[in-house]
């Protein structure tokens, strides 16, 4: 398929798409990074081998994986033109979002109350670890909020129809990329001692 036929909205959309794995690309190789140097850090005669995970950061695994599926049915409300049931679904992932954020700040607070800290005589490098990739997580979880936020205004105004859910579909893709990102760092900083 040649990238530079077709009409200039079907071009405008492939430079969306484009616009947005590059990003996708570009987070995966962050978090690449950082989970290679917990690895590396692994090896390090301080490193706390049995520390385990706040119970917070579980639940909200299970909040974020529900996001997902309400967002993946508001799509698909959207896409057969049930606008009334889209923009709900759009809401309950929206109230989701912002629950996932809350429930690992509250996993903060308890590796805190345990004693563990980002930094400080009583940290580690691996609650370093720890803290840091969550948080900045969280900080592409604002970005998916934000870019939800700006998909729900869209279809409070009437934006998308089916066919033409561009920017729903962006946001979706961003939104379904960061819900596998946390599956992933949740399962590589439980099974990785």
């Amino acid at each position: 398929m040649d990238l530079t036929q077709g009409t200039a909205e079907e071009k405008n959309r492939r430079a969306k798409k484009m616009m947005l794995w590059f990003g996708i690309v570009s987070l995966i190789m962050g978090f690449a990074g950082w989970t290679s140097a917990y690895i590396v850090s692994s090896k390090r005669d301080d490193w706390i081998s049995d520390l385990e995970l706040p119970q917070a950061f579980f639940i909200s695994t299970a909040i974020i994986i529900l996001s997902s599926i309400t967002y993946f049915v508001a799509k698909k409300f959207v896409a057969r033109n049930d606008q009334k049931m889209g923009t709900l679904f759009l809401l309950v992932t929206l109230v989701l979002g912002i629950s996932f954020i809350v429930l690992q700040f509250y996993g903060f607070s308890q590796m805190l109350e345990n004693g563990y800290y980002f930094t400080g005589p009583t940290s580690s490098i691996k609650m370093s670890y720890v803290f840091l990739i969550a948080a900045v997580h969280i900080a592409h979880v604002v970005a998916g909020l934000i870019s939800l936020l700006v998909v729900l205004v869209q279809q409070l105004r009437g934006k998308y129809m089916p066919g033409d859910m561009l920017g729903m579909e962006l946001g979706a893709t961003f939104w379904h990329f960061l819900d596998f990102l946390w599956v992933y760092l949740i399962l590589f900083m439980y099974f990785v001692k």
